[in-house]
């Protein structure tokens, strides 16, 4: 592949372009004299004002971008602005510093028009469902310190597309349908008008797909298969909640597993009320979907039949806290139980693994193969419990067996306030968070860095 070459003098030119931008005067002075103190005066105060600045945001001395790169022609002038504005208001000293592994990552982030982001916004639901990860990561990335304004220093590259915030009118849920054509749209609009993308084919292009079976991009896993990821995703890295053991077609691109979106603003309202050591008198709990009859309306078998079983096996058991229908201050119940039930639903993650860790209640996870999120941060088989799917009928019995030998241990691991913290999505980066985890998962990854992969060539060489 022909090396891309690297427009020369490219700060000194975004400079000029921009003064020449918002200080071109509409008419000629007629004194030349006065035209040219003008000028200098302006120059003066704007080089004082711009040194301040690197000074106090800089303090490295690394030289610093002056603006963001926009996408030429956008509809929007300055991408994110209403995401950055509406709920990431961030004063400088609230920007998070990623020292250690991740110091020297660089990621930029794409200025893509507000239809592929920030006009999903008007629904409020769109920053707080539990596929809302995408917004999650998006806004903490905007203020974290990895974030570069120049794309030719950047490891990665973001692509900030919300896909699952096209709530159906119907029944509630996420209509996705439109998804591969949102995206593969954003994807044309970029590599049209800059290098990036063309030069690694998207190596280094990192997406979220946050619903339920990940890039494939559909809710029922027997169409997801046969649609499969798109071929243009094939050679990014996806950042899904989907994530299994096995062979599978829609973990068939890099991806890195996330956890499912739960607001760490309802949480901690809920650790006021209930501390994660209090007292807990529900010993086993679920609420949600749990079909009387197996098949539902679509003729498919819905969680495998396992919530079926779950709720005829043990609704008359008293010790089980069995709910069917909504209720939302569901997150008080989970603070008042020792157990909770975490079984598949279509897919095999759940954001009851998540709320189930945050809120101190032992998760028992029912999904056969599942890949769980961030397993050098999480030590999973030290705070949850894996039951597998042919044995849900004997559920009491495993828990029974627990509760009389280790449970105090469980406890304790699961009690870790980093355990937490690394489940959860945070406004701003924070060390050890969600967001900080999938930073950190980048930078295992680095080989598929085009600017890396040339620097570590570029050493061999000189060596």
């Amino acid at each position: 592949m022909a090396e891309q070459k690297r427009p020369p003098n490219r700060r000194g030119f975004y400079v000029k372009m921009k003064l020449l931008h918002k200080h071109a005067r509409p008419q000629q002075e007629k004194s030349c004299f006065f035209k040219y103190y003008k000028w200098v005066l302006w120059f003066s105060l704007s080089l004082y004002f711009f040194t301040s600045y690197l000074i106090s945001n800089n303090p490295n001395g690394k030289p610093t971008s002056l603006h963001k790169t926009r996408v030429p022609n956008a509809k929007s002038s300055v991408v994110s602005r209403a995401l950055f504005q509406s709920i990431n208001v961030t004063a400088p000293e609230q920007i998070t510093s990623t020292q250690g592994i991740l110091k020297h990552l660089k990621v930029f982030v794409y200025d893509l028009p507000p239809k592929y982001n920030t006009d999903w916004l008007s629904n409020v639901r769109c920053n707080n469902h539990l596929f809302a990860s995408e917004v999650a990561i998006h806004r903490a990335l905007l203020t974290s310190d990895v974030r570069t304004f120049d794309p030719y220093e950047a490891d990665y590259f973001f692509v900030p597309v919300y896909v699952s915030c096209n709530f159906s009118t119907v029944n509630g849920f996420p209509a996705i349908g439109h998804a591969r054509s949102l995206i593969a749209s954003a994807v044309q609009l970029f590599s049209s008008q800059y290098p990036f993308w063309n030069r690694s084919q998207g190596s280094d292009h990192i997406f979220v797909a946050s619903h339920d079976f990940g890039a494939c991009f559909h809710t029922l896993e027997d169409v997801a298969i046969a649609d499969g990821i798109p071929e243009f995703l094939k050679n990014s890295i996806i950042l899904q909640t989907f994530g299994v053991q096995y062979k599978h077609p829609c973990q068939e691109a890099e991806n890195v597993v996330i956890p499912p979106y739960v607001s760490p603003e309802s949480v901690r309202s809920t650790l006021e009320r209930a501390p994660v050591t209090g007292r807990r008198d529900i010993w086993v709990f679920f609420r949600g979907k749990m079909e009387v009859h197996p098949k539902n309306v679509s003729g498919r078998f819905y969680s495998k039949q396992v919530r079926t079983v779950i709720w005829r096996e043990f609704n008359g058991d008293r010790r089980f806290y069995l709910r069917r229908q909504r209720f939302a201050g569901y997150q008080s119940e989970i603070a008042r139980s020792v157990f909770c039930l975490c079984p598949l639903g279509w897919a095999p993650w759940s954001p009851r693994l998540v709320e189930s860790v945050a809120l101190g209640c032992v998760p028992v996870i029912i999904a056969d193969g599942i890949r769980l999120p961030f397993p050098s941060a999480v030590r999973w088989p030290e705070i949850s419990l894996t039951v597998a799917e042919k044995d849900v009928g004997k559920l009491a019995k495993i828990l029974e067996d627990v509760a009389a030998t280790n449970l105090s241990s469980i406890q304790r691991n699961l009690w870790d306030p980093r355990t937490r913290r690394a489940l959860l999505f945070n406004n701003h980066v924070q060390e050890g968070d969600a967001t900080w985890q999938v930073l950190r998962a980048l930078s295992e990854k680095l080989d598929r860095s085009y600017r890396s992969s040339r620097v570590s060539r570029q050493l061999v060489i000189d060596t």
